[in-house]
């Protein structure tokens, strides 16, 4: 018999002359520790607190921490650069298994444990097939051991579980475009990594392009970074492109970006360095109403939106939204930057758009946001005319006049955004009434700006389409903001617009609220005679159309000028009416300015007593309506009559009270009363 060997052999060699059963074990490879993290890209920046946060979440040695947050804004490579830096804590290795396969599926837990044991060095015929088992040997194997596991692009929580070791001191790092919030129940951390801020994002783009090329041109890196939203990725994308081309500037990128339209376009390298395919594959995994719902949102009109301005554009029931958003925050494809307000960011609004019906999904929040508008108006200001179809199609009432003010206040600049979106649709019919219905709403917070801005827009809207009634109210309410703001010729030029209108049109209540307009310019600028008489037509129009808060308001204003022309009998007999034609009304805000302008009128006539008394129930009853305006105005004359009465301390805090008041309302009444502050006699002490 001959069994020789002939040449060279490497491994086991059995020779035998009667073979029966031979079992082969070749012996298993040491593969050393396991070190498997991805190299840390050379632009990596702007990350410091996200890893000051890691090493506190992982101070305590064992720790599940989770990193959230949406495609493109770096999670694996803040993880991994962590991991690095981390790479003396974890002496038995540092293990990565990627979760999601090429088609964006799941990798079976199964497959992923296989991967880890066999980088532990266990033999491969030493891995059971059956998964209970498999699952059994990787808690086995891992319980002795310190290690640091990275599970990039995890999509579940039933996935990460069964790849958590044993050992003690063992850190798992997870990223996840999902939240994953099943794995609170296994004692998980979670870190939000959000988009870089704006020296983040600088401090990024110049490690791609050089310090020196970005410091060249600081406002085009600026705008890039915001242009980019601060994502990593898609600073790496436009940094990787310019570097390429050494002699494309920023500011012609920049240029490109500036287009909503191709924004995302220009946001991409190749197929896999892409924004949008980001973005495309975290919309893949979302359901048919979180979908639905991701579309309508980006159509929103401003920055943060809640679940009623959605379910209103959509007709759908709030609690289904909130479902669909609740998926949407999980997915990180919704931000939730305060309760029950939500966002999006820049990048995914755009890739939103590209997927929506724009028009039906804008032009129904825009109109959800009238009906609301309207709503919130007809509980703040009641007793006065209303105007627009929207008035009699209210939406859902608002339970009293505290709801509606706050949310008129909560929701103000959506409410701006709805009539920019509005004008630049040329939805004029939408556009005027938005402006109208915010009337009542501007008369207690006076942002005199952007309130300018929204009615010319709302003029031109009505001019447009020929509803001189709602231009008339509209050129009304512009000249009562220029007329507070002290532009006096602006003011007197757009009510003689409205007393051309109203003749025109025969529409009494907006002619004599123009001839009360013009009364104020008149006696703003110093021609009081001119006012009374402005006045006394107005008040005879409202006589005459049997307006008994019109002729209130008329008395009211003629007891001031007459009390300024040195006529204190009228002026008593005017606004003593005044107050209790408002008193019977229940307009506490008119009662209280008809009875400030009495104490005044007290005052001059040296009973400072009695107008100390009445300024104190003024000021009561204005502050149950937090209107910083009117509260401003008493303040004023409160402090005024503690001056007169030598209680320079209650007119100091009556006074600075009511400059921060007009400061914030960003009235120009506050330079007057911090001149009257300053005015004041310095203390001995």
């Amino acid at each position: 018999m001959h069994n020789a060997v002939p040449g060279q052999v490497s491994g086991q060699v059995v020779q035998a002359g009667t073979v029966g059963a031979i079992n082969f074990h070749a012996e298993q490879a040491d593969l050393g520790i396991p070190y498997q993290l991805p190299p840390v890209p050379a632009v990596f920046a702007g990350r410091e607190a996200e890893l000051v946060e890691l090493d506190a979440l992982t101070a305590g040695g064992t720790a599940l921490v989770v990193l959230t947050g949406m495609g493109g804004v770096g999670k694996s490579t803040l993880a991994a650069g962590w991991a690095r830096s981390a790479r003396d804590r974890f002496p038995d290795g540092q293990l990565v298994a990627e979760l999601t396969d090429a088609t964006g599926g799941p990798v079976s837990a199964a497959d992923a444990q296989e991967w880890f044991l066999l980088s532990l060095s266990v033999p491969a015929e030493k891995i059971p097939v059956e998964p209970a088992r498999r699952a059994a040997l990787f808690r086995s194997v891992t319980a002795g051991l310190r290690l640091l596991i990275l599970l990039d692009n995890a999509l579940s929580a039933t996935q990460v579980r069964a790849l958590l070791p044993t050992g003690a001191g063992s850190v798992v790092l997870v990223t996840s475009r999902s939240r994953l919030s099943g794995l609170a129940l296994d004692g998980a951390r979670w870190l939000p990594v959000e988009p870089l801020p704006p020296d983040g994002a600088l401090r990024l783009l110049g490690s791609v392009l050089g310090v020196d090329r970005v410091s060249s041109e600081p406002e085009a890196a600026e705008e890039l970074t915001r242009l980019c939203g601060g994502l990593p990725l898609a600073l790496a994308v436009v940094g990787a492109r310019l570097a390429a081309r050494g002699r494309r500037t920023l500011s012609r990128e920049v240029r490109e970006l500036r287009d909503e339209r191709v924004r995302l376009r220009g946001l991409e390298l190749d197929a896999e360095t892409s924004v949008a395919v980001v973005l495309d594959h975290a919309r893949d995994e979302l359901d048919g109403d979180a979908v639905e719902v991701y579309r309508c949102c980006a159509w929103h009109p401003g920055r943060e939106f809640t679940v009623p301005a959605v379910a209103g554009a959509l007709g759908w029931q709030p609690d289904r939204v909130a479902d669909a958003l609740d998926d949407l925050v999980e997915a990180n494809m919704v931000a939730e930057p305060t309760e029950e307000r939500f966002a999006l960011h820049d990048l995914i609004r755009l890739h939103a758009r590209h997927t929506a019906a724009a028009d039906r999904e804008e032009r129904g929040m825009v109109e959800w946001y009238l009906g609301r508008a309207v709503a919130a108006d007809l509980v703040i200001h009641p007793l006065r005319e209303h105007l627009g179809p929207g008035y009699l199609r209210p939406g859902d009432p608002f339970p009293d006049r505290a709801s509606a003010m706050a949310w008129m206040g909560a929701e103000r600049d959506n409410l701006r955004a709805a009539v920019n979106t509005a004008a630049r649709h040329h939805w004029d019919e939408l556009v005027w009434q938005l402006c109208e219905a915010q009337w009542g709403h501007f008369l207690h917070t006076r942002r005199y700006g952007e309130w300018i801005d929204m009615q010319l827009k709302g003029i031109a809207a009505a001019h447009r389409l020929g509803e001189r009634l709602a231009e008339a109210r509209l050129h009304t309410q512009a000249g009562f903001a220029y007329a507070k703001t002290g532009s006096y010729a602006e003011a007197e030029a757009h009510s003689h617009a409205v007393v051309r209108l109203a003749e025109a049109t025969g529409d009494g209540p907006t002619e004599a609220t123009a001839l009360s307009q013009l009364g104020r310019i008149a006696r703003e600028t110093g021609d009081l005679d001119a006012a009374v008489g402005y006045f006394e037509r107005a008040r005879a129009v409202h006589e005459r159309l049997g307006r008994v808060r019109g002729v209130a308001l008329a008395r009211r204003r003629l007891g001031e000028l007459h009390s300024r022309l040195d006529r204190p009998e009228r002026a008593v007999e005017e606004l003593t009416a005044a107050a209790a034609a408002m008193a019977e009304l229940g307009d506490q805000a008119q009662y209280a300015k008809a009875m400030t302008l009495l104490a005044t009128v007290h005052l001059g006539a040296g009973d400072t007593e009695e107008a100390r008394r009445i300024l104190a129930e003024c000021l009561t009853s204005i502050q149950e309506l937090e209107s910083p305006q009117y509260e401003a105005e008493i303040l004023v004359h409160h402090g005024d009559v503690a001056a007169a009465a030598e209680d320079p301390t209650t007119a100091a805090a009556s006074w600075a009270r009511a400059a921060h008041l007009y400061e914030q309302l960003q009235d120009p009444r506050v330079d007057e009363v911090r001149a009257r502050l300053t005015r004041m006699p310095k203390s001995d002490t």
